[in-house]
């Protein structure tokens, strides 16, 4: 496997004459308008040898560039497809719309779940899930395909999602070549390794230069002072990382700068137990003065939905206007036309008009509790330097094009569900990586804005290490093994598991953990020789010394809680080993205290080696082993079927199974199958919808019956929720991890929307945003989707009316989810 690195120059990357693809390439160059840079001219050149390429490179860096390329490619051949996989509906809209741009509307394609869009298109975009559904159906749009491009491939980490992109890159066709996009990860060389395994010839290029350099600032009191020291040559974050003295004396000092004599009356005031005064700019303040200094447009991230739209009404009651009369004529006919087919009684509960001054003076919100459709629109508008200022959570950084001049970021620090904890540096990169326009600004750049225990060098360090590892989520699923079974057996299907990420590194790290075991063998049997003794078994007399002195201490230890007979027991076990030490001939070797000192060496070393060789133990075949209990469980429940000769065939409820997609198939599968929700009406049946895909809050109550939608609901739920259980002890007993508990806290607002409710009441009675809420209605849509094709009736036909009757309004005409 070839490794790149993004130094090449075009020639040495195989642009002569001597390639006949060079013209290929070369016709794709001159329709971007600007030149490719070094890894850019690597990956494609691997590309129009016949390869599949790993790109690992900074955000912002063009790797978008690659994919481009092998999309060219794909049409300038007589009738091969692309298929283009992304993360979020987000980034797979807004690719749907640059390729149609490019291409036509006839020959691009959008599938992602609830949209479906000239899907026998050249090229299709779509949502990672639906190749993998599309790959275990083998679903007839896969013949011809040529390339799949998975963008963002460092999703393959999620531990809610990962899997799935380790299902695509396994299962796919070998000869379709696989264009992985990834963030700069530290161990892109690995996963190289693995893609190479499990793909076939398979280029790596890793690019660790920004194509906008980045200054790093801290906000102290009123001054941008740089992190990093300027005078050597460092305040880029590059291999010197000095950090900045002057900004070390101002955080000793309450962010000013002191002279000698100012300094001696600071440290007396310190001796008296002082502290200096905190100072720090409101946001209006810091706006301005990015305004003053040319730095804007700004990205704020605020990792709290509450605080970004508390931080917009902050900065407007200010008075904070960014934009000028032709700008503001603009924004409000781009956001009258996008926002047109929208009632106004739902603009009205959406907090429209409030949005839309903001907008106007050029302050937005981004985040997920945001309706899909205006988060839409602020993305337009900040594309087009109209928005000047974006307060977001850090959802934003992850794949959406919408880079800043500047990034914000008040704190170093988010609250991760269970407590507050520092970002990391993946974190980090991944939020400045919005720093800088390429092709408009000649730097980017990051401001931190003081706290009050700040460390600079920790902040420093932070933003020095701009890489980290890719490891992998991937653990079989029951959708997952039945699939595999029904296509593969059970032997094959083990093996196919086995060629994991997962295993992978784990097979990675038994070479290290069994290198590291020889190694100490080898040290085992030195001390094993320093301690023979010419008078006996040494070892075994270590072995009566060690335990008399764990008894011995252990005894001293528990004395006053023993009871009278253990105290004799102990008492009893400690006089024979005593005497047998005695009695030990070892015991009279006059070196006898040099060989213990070996010995303890030798009995500490072993007990570190039985704990490696212990790992190995865990680690070799652990994929294959969890796949084992999911298969247990299958059988057990009547999925699956197994010979005589031990071999695994899926019975008629596995067929089912197979066609149901997410983190609660088994429990959906078997809820139909026991008829849980017959009885249901269709607004009972998404309500139920709702509550199988909902993940409450933890600050989430509960929920008495008077909450729950009436009618045949509360006796469907009870059932669902006995089968749940049942699920969870039979996983339990198997060694699985289980599942939460369903949540109806917001069924009763579904049920309530698919009986035509209007969305004020029912954004009240859900106590959700209207971005959470599409969200969350849309996972309902999918699961009904799926009901509607694999159940019997009624509850197939059911399905298709709960899926109609809530697919309206906000749900119906916003675009991403």
């Amino acid at each position: 496997m070839a490794r790149r690195r993004g130094s090449e120059t075009g020639e040495a990357a195989g642009f002569g004459p001597r390639h006949p693809e060079h013209r290929v390439i070369d016709g794709f160059r001159r329709g971007l308008g600007f030149e490719l840079d070094p890894f850019q001219v690597s990956a494609c050149t691997a590309l129009g040898e016949g390869r599949s390429v790993l790109v690992a490179a900074p955000t912002g860096a063009g790797k978008t560039v690659v994919a481009e390329f092998a999309v060219y490619l794909a049409m300038h051949s007589t009738s091969t497809k692309v298929f283009y996989t992304a993360p979020m509906k987000a980034l797979s809209n807004q690719k749907y719309q640059e390729f149609v741009a490019a291409y036509g509307a006839d020959d691009v394609g959008l599938l992602t779940g609830d949209t479906n869009i000239n899907s026998r298109a050249r090229i299709v975009v779509m949502t990672t899930e639906v190749l993998r559904n599309m790959l275990y159906a083998d679903s007839d749009l896969l013949p011809d395909l040529g390339f799949v491009i998975m963008d963002e491939v460092h999703y393959l980490a999620d531990r809610f999602r990962g899997a799935v992109w380790e299902e695509v890159i396994i299962h796919l066709p070998r000869d379709v070549r696989l264009v992985s996009l990834s963030a700069t990860v530290s161990n892109a060389e690995e996963f190289g390794d693995w893609l190479q395994t499990v793909r076939g010839d398979t280029a790596v290029i890793v690019s660790e230069e920004r194509p906008v350099p980045l200054d790093q600032h801290i906000l102290m009191r009123n001054k941008l002072v740089d992190l990093f020291d300027t005078r050597t040559g460092s305040a880029r974050g590059t291999s010197d990382h000095r950090v900045n003295p002057e900004l070390v004396q101002m955080a000793r000092y309450g962010g000013r700068t002191l002279n000698a004599r100012q300094m001696k009356d600071v440290g007396r005031y310190h001796s008296r137990g002082g502290r200096p005064q905190e100072f720090k700019l409101d946001r209006s303040a810091v706006i301005r003065l990015l305004e003053d200094r040319n730095l804007l447009p700004a990205i704020f991230f605020i990792f709290s939905r509450v605080g970004c739209d508390s931080a917009v009404s902050q900065v407007l009651r200010s008075g904070v206007r960014l934009t000028t009369v032709a700008e503001r004529d603009e924004i409000r006919a781009i956001v009258e036309e996008r926002c047109r087919t929208i009632p106004d009684g739902d603009l009205a509960v959406l907090g429209y008009w409030e949005w839309l001054g903001g907008l106007e003076r050029g302050v937005a919100a981004h985040h997920a509790g945001m309706l899909p459709a205006f988060k839409e629109v602020v993305e337009d508008l900040f594309r087009r330097k109209l928005l000047k200022v974006v307060f977001a959570t850090e959802t934003l950084a992850l794949g959406i094009n919408m880079p800043a001049r500047t990034v914000v970021l008040e704190k170093l620090e988010k609250f991760n569900g269970e407590a507050r904890v520092p970002i990391t540096p993946g974190e980090y990169t991944q939020l400045t990586g919005r720093a800088g326009r390429r092709g408009i600004d000649v730097e980017g750049h990051s401001v931190i804005q003081w706290q009050d225990g700040l460390d600079p060098q920790a902040v420093a360090s932070l933003a020095s290490r701009r890489t980290y590892p890719l490891n992998s989520s991937f653990s079989p699923s029951y959708n997952m093994a039945v699939n595999l079974i029904a296509q593969f057996g059970r032997q094959r299907t083990r093996e196919i598991l086995e060629t994991s990420f997962a295993q992978f590194q784990a097979d990675r790290g038994v070479v290290d953990l069994a290198r590291k075991v020889r190694g100490q063998e080898e040290s085992l049997a030195g001390y094993e020789k320093a301690m023979t003794c010419h008078l006996g078994d040494f070892r075994e007399y270590s072995g009566i010394r060690r335990e008399l002195t764990d008894l011995e201490r252990k005894g001293a230890g528990r004395a006053e809680a023993s009871s009278r007979s253990e105290r004799d027991r102990r008492q009893k076990r400690l006089t024979e080993l005593r005497t047998a030490m005695r009695r030990h001939p070892c015991h009279g070797c006059s070196d006898r205290e040099a060989h213990a000192r070996w010995a303890e060496r030798w009995w500490s070393l072993t007990r570190s080696t039985d704990e490696l060789r212990r790992q190995i133990t865990s680690r070799t075949g652990a994929i294959s082993r969890i796949f084992d209990r999911v298969a247990d469980v299958l059988l057990e429940l009547g999925y699956l079927n197994q010979d005589a000769g031990g071999e695994l065939t899926v019975a008629a409820p596995g067929r089912t199974l197979r066609k149901i997609y997410g983190e609660r198939d088994l429990l959906v599968a078997e809820c139909l199958r026991a008829g849980a929700w017959n009885g249901l009406d269709a607004a009972g049946l998404a309500a139920m919808a709702a509550a199988l895909v909902y993940e409450p809050r933890r600050d989430d109550g509960q929920y008495s019956d008077r909450q729950l939608p009436r009618g045949g609901f509360r006796a469907a739920l009870e059932r669902t929720t006995t089968l749940w259980s049942t699920l969870d002890d039979l996983e339990r007993a198997n060694k699985l991890p289980g599942s939460e508990p369903i949540s109806a806290g917001i069924s009763l607002a579904m049920s309530r929307w698919a009986q035509g409710s209007t969305l004020d009441r029912v954004l009240e009675e859900a106590d959700l945003a209207a971005g959470d809420f599409v969200r969350i209605t849309k996972q309902a849509i999918d699961l009904l989707d799926q009901l509607s094709t694999v159940a019997d009736a009624p509850i197939g036909g059911l399905a298709r009316s709960a899926l109609d009757a809530i697919r309206r309004g906000i749900v119906a005409y916003s675009s991403v989810a």
